[in-house]
């Protein structure tokens, strides 16, 4: 549903002469973007960081050890379906609950993926496995609007912006869930930090929901989320993300096909 530029995957700069070469060339294109990425990512530490103090709080006093938060925090590296999975496994819900929830917490993830795969095209399979670990909303937000705003730029570029900006955050992230494993209840669970990290990710999305079918569907997945809220289990989240989606999806084919008809009715009246 995103407005992509024409032919993402290769500048008119860079024409195709091996589909499978590195971005990590000679020439510092890789590194130019990568310091780019990266002061435009150091900001983020400050959302990040006492968000992930939190987590470590919130997983302590729920019973986790060190080693199981670090794991978990490591590999997942995504807040929001770390708390709703702690949360209910500590209000007793079935671990397979646990899971789908935050399975469809991360559904974004997959959808962040989507619309970054272009910008990925002819990169071998192990650079695509590393930029999967290092999609977050902040990485995502920044890079997407990057490559929106400068389509010229070439694919080494591109992607040294990318791993750049997830440089100081995934750090941060990990960093400050320790620090808050470690500290356990002498961080208070009320201090109020947990606003940041969704108020940041409206501020980089907002710019970016563009044309009527991005606008549906963000409408009708806030009023879902709002309207089942109180749903158990965080089901009204799952339920919200698939109204949004399939909403999304049926305005633009629906204006797809108003467009082929419109096509139609002029070339018949020629």
């Amino acid at each position: 549903m995103k407005d992509l530029p024409p032919d993402p995957s290769m500048s008119a700069a860079e024409p195709v002469r091996n589909p499978s070469a590195s971005p990590f060339r000679g020439d510092g294109e890789f590194l130019r973007g990568f310091r780019s990425g990266a002061l435009a990512g150091i900001p983020f530490m400050v959302v990040v960081w006492p968000f992930g103090l939190l987590f470590g709080v919130v997983a302590t006093a729920a019973g986790m050890d060190l080693t199981g938060i670090m794991v978990l925090t490591s590999f997942v590296i995504a807040g929001a379906s770390q708390f709703v999975l702690i949360e209910l496994i500590s209000d007793g819900a079935p671990v397979i609950v646990a899971i789908l929830a935050a399975l469809a917490v991360n559904l974004r993830l997959a959808m962040y993926s989507a619309s970054l795969a272009p910008y990925f095209t002819g990169t071998s399979s192990w650079v695509r496995a590393i930029a999967g670990y290092f999609v977050v909303d902040q990485v995502y937000g920044l890079a997407l609007r990057r490559y929106q705003d400068r389509p010229e730029e070439s694919r080494a570029r591109r992607i040294g912006y990318y791993f750049g900006s997830g440089a100081p955050i995934l750090p941060s992230w990990i960093a400050g869930t320790a620090v808050g494993a470690l500290a356990g209840s002498a961080i208070p669970a009320s201090l109020p930090i947990d606003f940041a990290p969704p108020l940041t990710f409206f501020a980089l999305a907002a710019p970016m929901i563009r044309g009527v079918p991005n606008l549906c569907a963000a409408a009708v997945a806030v009023t879902a989320a709002l309207l089942l809220a109180e749903l158990p289990w965080s089901l009204g989240l799952l339920a919200a993300s698939g109204l949004g989606m399939g909403t999304g999806a049926a305005v633009e084919i629906a204006l797809a096909r108003r467009a082929a008809a419109r096509a139609d009715a002029g070339g018949a009246a020629r």
